[in-house]
């Protein structure tokens, strides 16, 4: 009976950390290594997968995935943006830092699914675009800005999920659409918190206090309004328990799509334009 009382309140305790995590923390696990990545809630949640690549332009980009599969017997689309689990991995996937060649495949892909009329899923992990100066040359302003009008444009139900790191631009290229639904422990910022702390204080060492300030937890988000619902984790956060995970985000977007679904078309793209620009306006 002792061990018991000791276990559950050890329990309690863990919760109670768990719930008040700092922004800074809840950044360390929204970067943990062994968070689930795109792949991973691709093989989870998706059946009869077909991997597509390419940008039919210039070439294909590793740090995004995107194909075909079906959600519950629907077929989708989804695209995601792909950090690696180890660094033999991330220099596969260049950190989740999107070519402009990435950003053109997602273009194609979009396309691809109003054609079919496919609902669209997208998965959001990135610190941000590659802003190389072949990233530059090739058209890395052009390919994003491509990617925003076609994800508002498209007539077709479209889902963002942040599942870890939604970083500047390159995070915002996947997450303009319908519903954006956003994990528990992932972020959503302009810059990253060293970056904010080194253009204000001149010190990256502030980035717990850059983190507070920039009001970029799940939590925050949602009271803002610039997020339409919060994904609950496994106690510890999503790479403690992935399979967890991916059942509460199976819930999350079985109850999405059902309801987009129903949408006419023409006037989904109308609610999405409201909803886009109602963003920031006073309530």
């Amino acid at each position: 009976m002792e061990i018991e009382n000791l276990e559950k309140r050890a329990l309690d305790l863990k919760k109670e950390i768990y719930q008040n995590l700092t922004p800074w923390q809840r950044t360390q696990l929204a970067r943990h290594a062994d968070r689930p990545n795109a792949l991973d809630y691709i093989k989870m949640l998706f059946t009869d997968w077909l991997a597509l690549s390419g940008d039919r332009f210039f070439g294909d980009d590793p740090s995004i995935v995107g194909g075909i599969g079906k959600f519950e017997g629907i077929p989708v689309t989804v695209i995601g943006q792909v950090k690696g689990h180890n660094t033999k991995e991330n220099l596969v996937r260049n950190f989740g830092m999107t070519h402009p060649e990435g950003f053109r495949k997602c273009l194609r892909l979009v396309q691809q699914a109003a054609k079919f009329h496919r609902p669209v899923i997208s998965f959001i992990d990135t610190p941000g675009a590659y802003s190389g100066i072949d990233a530059e040359e090739g058209g890395q302003a052009w390919a994003i800005a491509s990617n925003l009008q076609a994800f508002a444009q498209v007539k077709t139900p479209v889902i963002s999920v942040i599942n870890g790191e939604g970083g500047s631009g390159g995070a915002l290229a996947l997450g303009v659409g319908d519903a954006l639904l956003m994990f528990e422990n992932a972020i959503f910022s302009v810059i990253s918190p060293e970056g904010c702390a080194a253009i204000l204080w001149k010190d990256a060492s502030k980035a717990p206090e850059a983190a507070e300030a920039m009001k970029m937890t799940a939590s925050e988000l949602l009271r803002l309004g610039l997020i339409d619902g919060i994904v609950p984790e496994p106690l510890g956060g999503a790479h403690r328990n992935p399979q967890g995970s991916a059942d509460a985000l199976r819930q999350e977007l079985r109850q999405v799509l059902q309801a987009l679904q129903q949408v006419d078309p023409e006037t989904l793209v109308e609610l999405r334009w409201k909803r886009l620009r109602s963003i920031g306006s006073s309530k």
